[in-house]
């Protein structure tokens, strides 16, 4: 893992609040299995002995059909043990209280918005960005476009369409059984050069091998997730049978599961995202071992709101990471966001991550308060 500036830095916790947020989506997400018209997000501000403020977000699908971490859940996990745990410490320095964060079992996404939090916190303090203090190298960072499951293949179509021209440089489609096959040939069809991805969230089962060997015909740069996240086996055997790469998404939540992967040859591409992993000192970690293991790296994303997208975009400039993030610009998900600037991407389907102190966007009170839901501060 890289090493941070100023490891002997240490910053007092004086208070931490919790604000529950929601903000409407501009349309619905559908994956296999579910959908999502809105972002119920948590946003974890910590506050120093000094004044100084670092924002966290806490961002795990609504409903449990991606994971067992929830809003609820992942609020009440913050709230009832892991804040008061941090208020314990004296002083911290995230670089160091991640290793205890992984003591605990469970809790990836609050987790990762704490140790977000306390990460945006030290940056700040120190008045450095939060790549260098990750010891990550600026760059721009290319962004592709993830798209669900509409009803017609026209709406997916006219989506892709959109976005492809407003520059995006990679798209993936969800998949499901019955919008697979005929749907990535329509696609091919009308898209012949795009860099076209699938994935499918654990939709399918090893009996399912057949769909795979036919979608190996159309030039994907990866299929992901076909197959439950512990069916580490089953992803092996179809890998081999594939020219197409597999990639791990809910199969890589941890080192002990990336080890699993790694060990059957599972996937050859890791979707390292850091709400699922735990933070974004696990997702350094994580990425270490994945390329010490010849695997293939991105940046994925729930999505989250602006907070911890922001944060995911100083982790993507690593170069460590091959592909493009789905991190996609503010607009393409949300009638609004709680960062200013809110994120955007060029014409060639890039994004720039402005310089400065932190991550370089600020987070909006005023935006913040409009789309509360709740509230809750805990004082040392």
């Amino acid at each position: 893992m890289s090493t941070p500036l100023n490891i002997d830095q240490l910053i007092k916790v004086k208070s931490v609040a919790l604000h529950r947020v929601r903000i409407p989506l501009i349309e619905p997400f559908r994956i296999s299995n579910g959908t999502v018209v809105e972002k119920d997000s948590i946003l974890i501000e910590v506050t120093t002995s000094d004044g100084t403020t670092g924002w966290g977000e806490a961002s795990p699908m609504s409903g449990s059909f991606y994971s067992s971490d929830t809003p609820d859940s992942s609020w009440c996990a913050l709230s009832e043990k892991l804040i008061p745990w941090l208020l314990e410490f004296c002083n911290v320095a995230p670089h160091q209280f991640y290793e205890r964060l992984r003591e605990i079992p469970g809790d990836a996404f609050a987790k990762a918005g704490l140790d977000g939090a306390l990460w945006d916190a030290y940056v700040v303090e120190q008045r450095v960005s939060l790549c260098e203090a990750l010891g990550i190298g600026r760059r721009s960072v290319p962004s592709g476009v993830a798209i669900g499951i509409y009803h017609t293949v026209d709406e997916l179509l006219d989506r892709i369409r959109r976005y492809v021209l407003q520059g995006y440089r990679r798209v993936k489609i969800k998949i499901e059984p019955g919008w697979d096959i005929d749907i990535v040939a329509a696609v091919r069809e009308q898209f012949p050069n795009v860099r076209l991805m699938v994935d499918a969230n654990a939709a399918y089962t090893i009996a399912d091998k057949p769909i795979f060997r036919e979608l190996d015909r159309y030039g994907l740069t990866m299929i992901e997730q076909p197959f439950a996240a512990d069916a580490f086996e089953e992803a092996g055997e179809l890998q081999r049978n594939l020219k197409t790469a597999l990639c791990a998404d809910e199969s890589a939540d941890s080192l002990v599961s990336l080890q699993r992967l790694i060990k059957h040859n599972a996937a050859r591409v890791i979707n390292i995202k850091v709400q699922r992993v735990g933070g974004l000192s696990e997702a350094l970690l994580m990425l270490d071992a994945a390329r010490a293991a010849d695997l293939e790296c991105w940046v994925g994303t729930m999505p989250e709101l602006g907070v911890a997208s922001a944060q995911g975009l100083h982790l993507a400039m690593h170069s460590g990471f091959s592909f493009p993030t789905d991190i996609e610009a503010s607009s393409r998900w949300y009638v609004d966001d709680v960062i200013d600037p809110l994120i955007e991407i060029d014409e060639s389907g890039f994004i720039h991550v402005p310089s400065g102190v932190g991550s370089g966007f600020n987070v909006s009170r005023e935006k913040v308060e409009k789309y509360s839901v709740a509230r809750e501060l805990f004082i040392a």
